[in-house]
C-alpha cells in the first residue's frame, strides 16, 4: 500500500469542523425563536442535520491508522511512538484548554471553584459542552492497537468491520439499559461510525474506485430518508414531545443516519478531489487547523455574541450567518498567528505543519490525485 495521503480527509474535516460550528452557533433558535414556527422547525432541522459532523469525525480518526498501519508492522516501538504522539498533540491541548475552561467557568460564575468536582469534569469530558468528545476520541486512541491486531488476524472481522460495529453499538445500548455497565460515555456508544472507518482505511484503494458507482446514489439517498426520520423523531420526542417510542429506535435511525451519511460525505470528497484536485492544497491549510477549531470555537463564539446579538425577528438570518462567519473568520486567524509566531503551538491546538501557511499560500498544488493515491 501507498503511503501516500488521503487527500479526501482533509475535506471531509473542513466539513466536521464547520458543521460543528453552525451546530452550536444555530443552537441560540431555541431560546429566541417561537417553538412551532416556521422558523423554529426550519433552524431545529438544521441544527439536528448536521450533527453527522461527530460521525465524521470519528470514522476519519480510524481512517487515517488504519490505512497506515494495516499493512505496517506495529512493534514496541511503533507503539511507543504512536502513544507519545496521542499524549503531545491530543491530551495536552485537552488539557490545557480543560483547566482553562474550568477557570472561565469559575470566573463567570458557572460553577464553584471545587478541585475535587473539577478533576472529575476533566478526567470525563465535561469542562465544557464541546470536551465530551475530545473524551470519547482518547478512548478510541487507546483500544486502537486492539481493534487493529483483531482486524489483522480475524478475516470475518475485517471484511465487515463495519456492520459488527453497528451491531456492538446497539447490542451495547440493551447490555448498558439493563446493567448499567459503563456509567460514562463509552467508545463503544459509538462503534458504529468508527469501524466504518477502519473499514475504509482498510479497504481504501479498492473503494476509491467505486465512488462513480450508482451505489453512490444509493447513499445519498438512504442518508437523506434516515436523516429526515433522526431529525423528525427528534422534534416530536424530545421537542415537542407529541409522541413516545422505544429508546432504541431513535438510536437505530440516529446510527443509520450518521453512518451513510458519513460514507456517502467520503464518496463525495473523493470525487471532489478527483475532479478538483487543484482546490486540495487550499482546503489543507484550513482543514489541518480543525482540532483547533473545534478546542477553540466556543470561547470565541461567547465573545461574537457580545457584540453580535440575535432577535427573533427578521434580521435573526442574517444575525445568526454574521455569528457564524465571524466566528469562523476568528478562530481561524487565532489558530494561525499562534502557529505562525508562538513556540510549540501543537501542545496548544494539536499536531500542526512545521509551517505555518495562510490559506492562499498552498505547499505545493496537486494536479493528478489518482496517482497520488495509487
Amino acid at each position: 500500500m501507498s503511503n501516500n495521503r488521503i487527500e479526501s480527509i482533509y475535506f471531509l474535516r473542513l466539513f466536521a469542523m464547520l458543521m460543528v460550528v453552525l451546530v452550536h452557533v444555530t443552537a441560540v433558535f431555541q431560546s429566541t425563536l417561537t417553538q412551532g414556527t416556521d422558523a423554529y422547525t426550519t433552524y431545529h432541522f438544521i441544527n439536528r442535520i448536521i450533527r453527522v459532523e461527530a460521525g465524521i469525525f470519528i470514522m476519519i480518526t480510524a481512517m487515517v491508522f488504519f490505512y497506515k498501519y494495516m499493512n505496517q508492522k506495529m512493534d514496541l516501538n511503533e507503539l511507543k511512538l504512536y502513544y507519545k504522539k496521542r499524549v503531545l498533540y491530543i491530551l495536552v491541548p485537552y488539557l490545557v484548554w480543560a483547566v482553562f475552561y474550568e477557570a472561565f467557568s469559575v470566573y463567570t460564575g458557572i460553577v464553584e471553584l471545587n478541585f475535587v468536582e473539577m478533576t472529575w469534569r476533566i478526567l470525563q469530558g465535561e469542562s465544557f459542552y464541546q470536551l465530551h468528545f475530545i473524551f470519547l476520541i482518547v478512548q478510541f486512541y487507546l483500544v486502537f492497537p486492539i481493534i487493529l491486531y483483531a482486524a489483522k488476524k480475524i478475516t470475518l472481522f475485517r471484511k465487515y468491520m463495519w456492520l459488527i460495529g453497528i451491531g456492538i453499538e446497539v447490542g451495547f445500548y440493551f447490555l448498558n439499559r439493563e446493567f448499567n455497565l459503563i456509567p460514562f460515555n463509552s467508545f463503544i456508544s459509538s462503534l458504529g461510525p468508527y469501524l466504518l472507518g477502519a473499514w475504509i482505511g482498510t479497504y481504501y484503494l479498492k473503494q476509491k474506485t467505486k465512488v462513480y458507482n450508482r451505489s453512490t446514489v444509493g447513499w445519498l439517498v438512504f442518508a437523506i430518508i434516515t436523516g429526515a426520520s433522526f431529525v423528525y423523531l427528534n422534534y416530536h420526542l424530545y421537542t415537542v414531545a407529541s409522541f413516545t417510542l422505544p429508546g432504541y429506535v431513535y438510536l437505530v435511525v440516529n446510527l443509520f443516519y450518521i453512518v451513510s451519511g458519513s460514507f456517502f460525505l467520503f464518496r463525495l470528497t473523493e470525487i471532489i478531489c478527483d475532479r478538483w484536485p487543484g482546490i486540495i492544497p487550499y482546503v489543507k491549510n484550513i482543514a489541518v487547523y480543525s482540532f483547533g477549531f473545534y478546542l477553540l470555537h466556543p470561547i470565541i463564539l461567547k465573545v461574537v455574541a457580545q457584540f453580535v446579538p440575535v432577535s427573533a425577528g427578521e434580521w435573526f438570518h442574517i444575525e445568526v450567518a454574521a455569528r457564524f462567519l465571524i466566528t469562523l473568520v476568528l478562530c481561524y486567524f487565532t489558530i494561525y498567528i499562534t502557529h505562525r509566531f508562538f513556540p510549540y503551538p501543537g501542545l496548544i491546538f494539536g499536531k500542526l505543519p512545521k509551517k505555518a501557511r495562510f490559506i492562499i499560500t498552498p505547499e505545493k498544488p496537486i494536479t493528478d490525485y489518482q496517482k497520488n493515491v495509487s
